[in-house]
């Protein structure tokens, strides 16, 4: 069955921002360089090769890092060859990233993922000439434990339970062995099960810190479609961004830009982050810390560590390992050591990315093209018919639960329970009975608007005893209204911010990967709704 769409605007689950971005709003084009079309790409290459970053030395140590970080783990031939092309000129990367969630997280994993490959192969098509890379950035460096330590299955949170500290990415895979036995248990028996216990173990049981697990486990799920997947807390990498750091210590140069953009922003919409007067964060072993500039002296926050200015920046050519960037500077970073066009993310990340267009200008840095993840809700054939046989269109179910039980009580009802017009005609009456006490005595203006007020919350109140009766007459229709909305929509959030891929994995199995490469459709910019 072919997959449907409804527009992201429409769904009621993303922001006026991004909403408007896909509208292409007039008011947003100073936050943005260009819009995510196949003709602007071309554009965006010339670019990117016009830029001084984009060189062969930058190049050479890209590939030289990547073949050290997959030297111990099995490359398909696919992958291989994307590493071996970033060495040519004519190569560009199409970036997605996301943090070390255990087991991948929230099924939209899979949907950036997916994404940037197929936006890729949607390039190559277009423009023969070139090499597209798809990268996947994981975020090792990232230190809040506490949003990546888990994932939902079947309804249950299945949790790693450990203290931590300092860049998620580098701690150890020690416990991980007591959540394979929980996770096994509720995976029962199969081929589809089996797979995913093996995937578990040799991800997290047979590697020794987070970055290398989650590296095998992405690398299992899409090597066969060339992903490469990257690791920025490398110290070659980050001594190509010296400069940058240099700067941001001594000129804080991308608080006073970011700053601006948001007070322009913050007009029209909400603001995701802020920025502080240094956007880095020092890093050694089990520490993250924020640098902070006071009086000429640079500190570790929460630690005794400081730094004169010199010593600062001796510390940073002797070890650039030790900085790293926060969420402001982390898309420079990634745009400074790779030869990439656009970055594809979720609505949060994009509203981030909106704030930094004026930081990179004046870093002289292209700014990348950015682009929605594909979002989805999948459903199967079964379910598929039990919409059909509830009269119910996919649109109904993006509804909150209360709106979308009382609209379907209101249809089903031979009565006619929205008393709207009721309201209007009372209404009426009232505006000849204002007009006669402004005629006659002005102070009975208030008994008036007192009684209208008292009359409208009584049809209000027969309104609602009357929909509750008949609530309970179609009872039976709707729990089954009900239950099948929380299946598609687990927890009253959309699916792909819940779930887990290893649920659909355990019912689709092998099937599951290739048939969201082919239904995702990076450049369509519509919430798709895919039947299995």
């Amino acid at each position: 069955m072919p997959s449907d769409c409804i527009s992201f605007r429409e769904t009621n689950y993303f922001s006026p921002l991004i909403c408007d971005y896909l509208d292409e709003e007039p008011t947003l084009k100073p936050f943005y360089n260009r819009f995510p079309k196949l003709e602007n790409f071309k554009s965006q290459i010339d670019t990117k090769c016009h830029s001084e970053l984009v060189s062969e030395s930058h190049r050479n140590v890209l590939v030289k890092t990547l073949k050290k970080q997959y030297q111990n783990i099995q490359v398909s031939a696919l992958t291989n060859q994307n590493i071996e092309f970033l060495k040519l000129e004519n190569t560009f990367t199409i970036t997605t990233g996301h943090q070390l969630n255990l087991f991948t997280g929230p099924l939209y994993f899979l949907y950036k993922i997916i994404s940037t490959l197929n936006l890729c192969t949607q390039l190559k098509k277009e423009y023969p000439s070139y090499n597209f890379v798809p990268i996947y950035w994981m975020a090792s460096e990232d230190h809040d434990f506490e949003e990546i330590n888990y994932f939902n299955f079947k309804g249950k949170k299945v949790h790693w339970n450990r203290d931590s500290s300092g860049a998620v990415g580098e701690l150890n895979t020690n416990g991980l062995e007591d959540v394979l036995k929980i996770f096994a248990s509720e995976l029962g028996h199969g081929e589809n099960a089996d797979f995913l216990k093996d995937l578990f173990k040799n991800s997290y049981l047979q590697k020794t810190n987070l970055a290398d697990a989650t590296r095998y486990l992405a690398n299992e799920l899409f090597k066969d479609y060339g992903l490469v997947i990257l690791d920025g807390n490398e110290s070659e990498l980050k001594r190509l961004f010296i400069p940058f750091i240099e700067r941001e210590l001594i000129e804080q140069v991308s608080y006073k830009s970011v700053s601006n953009t948001n007070t322009a922003l913050s007009k029209q919409y909400k603001i995701q982050v802020n920025p502080r007067e240094i956007n880095l964060f020092y890093l050694t072993q089990g520490l993250r810390e924020r640098i902070i500039e006071k009086d000429g002296i640079y500190k570790v926050n929460e630690t005794h560590i400081s730094f004169s200015k010199k010593e600062i920046l001796e510390e940073l050519n002797s070890f650039p390992e030790r900085f790293s960037p926060n969420v402001i500077m982390r898309p420079l970073y990634q745009e400074v050591i790779l030869p990439n066009l656009c970055y594809i993310g979720g609505g949060g990340e994009l509203a981030y990315w909106l704030e930094l267009k004026a930081y990179f200008e004046v870093v002289n840095v292209p700014f990348p093209i950015l682009l929605l993840r594909n979002s989805a809700l999948i459903k199967t054939e079964k379910q598929t018919q039990k919409l059909n046989k509830l009269n119910l269109s996919v649109q109904d179910l993006f509804l909150k639960q209360d709106k979308l039980i009382n609209e379907q009580v209101k249809k089903l009802s031979e009565i006619d329970i929205d008393f709207t017009s009721q309201k209007t005609n009372l209404q009426e009456q009232f505006k000849n009975l204002y007009a006669l006490a402004e005629k006659t005595d002005k102070s009975f203006l208030g008994a008036v608007a007192a009684q209208e007020k008292k009359q409208i919350k009584g049809l209000n109140n027969l309104e609602k005893r009357l929909l509750k009766a008949q609530k309970k007459k179609f009872i039976e229709k709707i729990k089954r209204i009900t239950f099948l909305q929380n299946e598609l929509f687990p927890g009253q959030s959309l699916q792909e911010r819940n779930l887990n891929f290893s649920e659909l994995y355990l019912e689709f199995g092998t099937q599951l990967i290739p048939k969201l490469v082919k239904e995702l459709k990076p450049l369509k910019n519509k919430f798709l709704v895919i039947t299995f």
